[in-house]
């Protein structure tokens, strides 16, 4: 199945989000988690601008995204920013309340949370955090293990009893932009996602 996917807009205000409509898929994780790169790996282009610099991302960047052959977005893909590198930490943390925050909160139309770790870090206090927040605010969410290219079978497996055990036995997808395992499986739980959301 092809995927259009183009941007749509980049907020740092609630203003300047866009009117609920689709559903909408969030991407979250610590700073070079690799959020960007996993968007691209799903629509199969060069959509969401990858950095080498942790917290380069300092808006919620939307994205329209649609099958081949659709006229109008099918969803939107809203890349918020990362949060705990500590050099900015106090400036992502002041993002964070001003309005990705309030996103998460509030968006009626927020479907999915798609929530990275780095399968080569140990389990981080900061995502676990996250989860514990979305869980009170009754988000759905799922876990992706990125980077999983650079771990071997072994390590791999380790690694991801590891995070389950840290995260509460929240289902994982091991997940690498680098040989696309895991982007089936992703987009299985995207578009079970969007069947659960009311029609628009």
């Amino acid at each position: 199945m092809r995927i259009l996917a183009r941007f749509m807009l980049s907020a740092s205000d609630l203003m300047h989000f866009p009117p609920p409509g689709v559903p909408e898929i969030a991407f979250l994780g610590r700073s070079n988690v690799g959020k960007s790169s996993l968007i691209n790996t799903l629509v199969g282009a060069k959509l969401a601008r990858t950095s080498n610099t942790p917290g380069r991302t300092r808006s919620i960047n939307f994205y329209e995204v649609r099958r081949a052959g659709q006229p109008r977005p099918e969803m939107l893909f809203a890349d918020l920013p990362g949060y705990g590198y500590a050099k900015i930490s106090r400036e992502i943390s002041d993002d964070w309340a001003r309005f990705v925050d309030p996103y998460l909160h509030q968006r009626s139309s927020l479907a999915l949370c798609l929530v990275l770790v780095d399968a080569n870090i140990p389990p981080q206090e900061s995502d676990g955090n996250l989860l514990e927040f979305l869980t009170s605010k009754e988000r759905p969410y799922a876990l992706v293990a990125t980077k999983c290219d650079r771990l071997s079978g072994n390590q791999l497996a380790q690694t991801m009893r590891a995070l389950g055990e840290a995260y509460g036995g929240v289902p994982i997808v091991a997940f690498s932009a680098k040989t696309g395992a895991g982007k089936d499986e992703l987009w299985a739980q995207i578009r079970a996602s969007l069947s659960l959301f009311p029609p628009v």
